[in-house]
Formats: C-alpha cells, structure tokens, sequence
C-alpha cells in the first residue's frame, strides 16, 4: 500500500481502525490512537489515547478550539487524564491554562519550563519534572528526552503502553545521539519535517530568523527529518505523523517526498505516512 494514499482518507474514517471517529467510544483493552489536532507554527496539540489513558501533548490552540477538535473525534474534554508540554512557545501552550482548569487535569512540565511560562494563567495541578525523567500516567509509561531547541528546556516524549510505544520528538535542531538512541521502536512516531531548505533560503524571513530556524536549536528540515526516520525505521514501525510544517517555508508534498524515499528504499513494511495540518485534525492511526 503507499502510505501516502493515507491522507485521502476522509477524516471520519479510521485507516486500520474501528472505522468510526465520529462516536464517543468507552476504552478498549487493546486500544492505541494517536491523532495531530492542529501541527504546524501557529498552533500544535497532539491526541494520545491506551486502553486506561486519554492525553493531551502541548495545547497551542485556544481551548473551545481544542475541545471543538477533540470532539470531532469523539472525544469529550471532561475524559482527558493529563496534559503534558513540550515547552514553554505559545505555538504549543496558548490554551493550556484554560484547558488545565477547564477539565481539572494535571499538567506535567520541566521545571524550566514551568519558571519561564507566562500568559497562561492558574495552573492547579502542576507536576515539575527534570529533562530525563520517567513519568506515569494510569497506563502510560513516558520516558521524557532532552531536545536542542531555543526554549528554556524543551522535551520530547516516549508513551508507552501495553500496545507499544509513541515517540513525538518536535522542534529539534539537531538530532542528538540521545535522541537516536531513545526513540527506537516505536511503533508510531510523530516527527518533525518544519522546513524546505531552499524554500527557507529563498523565502521572506529576515537573516536571522533563517539562521536561527537552521540551527542546532531550531527545527529539523524535510531533509534531516528524512535522515532521522532512517535511523528509527524499524520492521515494527506502523505509522509516521510528519509534524510542525511551516506554512511559509515547506509543502506537504516536498516533506512527503522526502520521508517516502526513506520508507520505500527500505526492504521493511512500510508504515503510514500521515502529515500534520495547521487548519484541521489529521486522520488518526489506531491499533
């Protein structure tokens, strides 16, 4: 099958799934879904769902937003379990406050992070930890990863649960051996693609902020992030969310062309490719 036929998919509809997305489903014993809720510069919210757990990953939207989203695929905020955040840029924590208190969740963030957060409001329930550390939630095993980015001390995140792991490793720079080494085996990975390097050189940024975007703590091109899936593509990977595309400097199908010369030059099954929208929900992966 090639994977880029995915997105053709209606959103309604699950590829590999129940089929439905459109119903409040009750938690299943073998359930994994993961869904992007909004990817890209001005926003981002990734949906991660196991048999025990509902969660948020980053709430860069506003919170009728997120939770007009989360409803559109049958999820009701009230059923969130925690809110987790990669770091502290309003593009992933514009709607954290009012989504913490709203639902009363929890919200897990770096200690960095948490002393350099600002516009948010309230939190209630805030539970600090140190890049590298081990986290649960119900269910969830998470593994917390160190990333180079120009934040107080962004993460990424490894979720586990019974049915495998998740790997979401957003604004990087660089990938780091670390970075290599932790996000193998994951059985669906949400992973950076930001930018086009000609398109970035050529387009309407000022100096800086192309020099800022193309370093070590900016954002993965196309053409790093193709390197990076190389090194994690392994024969149990079933689904890879290409995330945080910029709207001024990428085309979904110039990220898209990258990551497939990847997926189909391997002689492995070749996992989904589903690519992250800054406007709607992406289609989901379910196992």
């Amino acid at each position: 099958m090639n994977p880029g036929r995915q997105l053709e998919q209606p959103l309604s509809r699950l590829p590999g799934g129940d089929g439905d997305c459109g119903t409040n489903q009750s938690f299943r014993r073998d359930l994994l879904r993961v869904c992007l809720l909004a990817s890209g510069s001005k926003g981002n919210a990734i949906y991660v769902e196991s048999a025990e757990s509902r969660v948020l990953v980053d709430a860069g939207l506003s919170a009728r937003e997120l939770n007009r989203r989360l409803s559109s695929i049958g999820v009701d905020g009230d059923s969130l379990h925690a809110l987790l955040v990669t770091h502290e840029h309003a593009d992933h924590c514009r709607g954290l406050g009012p989504m913490a208190r709203r639902h009363k969740l929890p919200v897990y963030i770096h200690h960095q992070s948490r002393d350099v957060l600002s516009g948010v409001g309230r939190i209630d329930d805030c539970r600090e930890f140190a890049g590298g550390d081990r986290l649960s939630v119900r269910d969830l095993r998470i593994q917390t990863v160190p990333l180079t980015h120009d934040a107080a001390a962004t993460v990424g995140y490894i979720i586990e649960s019974h049915e495998g792991k998740i790997g979401i490793v957003t604004d990087l720079g660089v990938a780091t051996r670390l970075v290599v080494e932790r996000f193998r085996g994951c059985r669906a990975l949400v992973l950076e693609s930001n930018h086009d390097e000609d398109m970035l050189w050529e387009g309407p940024y000022p100096w800086p902020l192309k020099q800022r975007i193309r370093g070590n703590h900016g954002h993965l091109s196309n053409r790093a992030a193709a390197s990076l899936l190389q090194d994690l593509l392994w024969e149990g990977m079933e689904a890879v969310f290409l995330a945080h595309l910029s709207e001024t400097n990428n085309l979904p199908c110039l990220a898209e062309r990258q990551a497939l010369e990847v997926l189909e030059g391997q002689n492995l099954c070749c996992p989904r490719l589903l690519i992250g929208n800054q406007s709607q929900v992406s289609a989901c992966f379910i196992a």
